[in-house]
């Protein structure tokens, strides 16, 4: 049975556990990247740990007994808070098609009905076509917007977007 913990410091090195394997895994779905993450300290860990989980964001863990198998966070806009953003959503290999990924969306939905958000938005790379079909299936649309991704300028991130209404 899979549940859902949210990042403290309680498990910051479980989270960084994660963060990393999803960078390997899938490196340009996130603007982030793998070799320059590695160069954290712990400490760094824990305060992102502390940062990821706060008033204004929120991110969880999805554990299958003590593994860490999913990640996702959520932020609200610091210059519109009526807009929030799903963020760093990855599931394992192992365990993709099994709902994980729905769980933590749906997760991130709660927290932003919460905080009064009337809209999630991501960003997808364009050449995750996967990812893209799963979002749409959550009822995520193409904004139309788009920006370089900064990893790869071949490719681009688009902008998805799901009311929160």
């Amino acid at each position: 049975m899979i549940e859902l913990k949210l990042i403290g410091a309680t498990n910051a090195l479980v989270f960084k556990d994660i963060r990393l394997r999803a960078l390997q895994d899938s490196p340009t779905a996130f603007s982030a990247n793998y070799a320059d993450e590695c160069k954290l300290t712990d400490s760094d860990w824990l305060n992102r740990a502390a940062q990821w989980t706060s008033d204004k964001s929120v991110a969880y863990l999805a554990m299958d007994a003590s593994a860490a198998v999913g990640i996702a966070a959520g932020g609200l806009d610091k210059n519109d808070p009526e807009n929030a953003s799903l963020m760093s959503m990855w599931v394992a290999p192992t365990h993709r098609r099994l709902g994980i990924g729905r769980t933590l969306v749906e997760a991130i939905v709660t927290w932003g009905r919460r905080h009064r958000a009337r809209n999630l938005n991501l960003m997808v790379t364009s050449n995750n076509e996967q990812a893209m079909q799963f979002y749409q299936s959550l009822g995520f649309a193409l904004t139309g917007r788009n920006e370089i991704y900064r990893n790869d300028t071949s490719l681009l991130d688009y902008e998805m977007c799901r009311s929160l209404s």
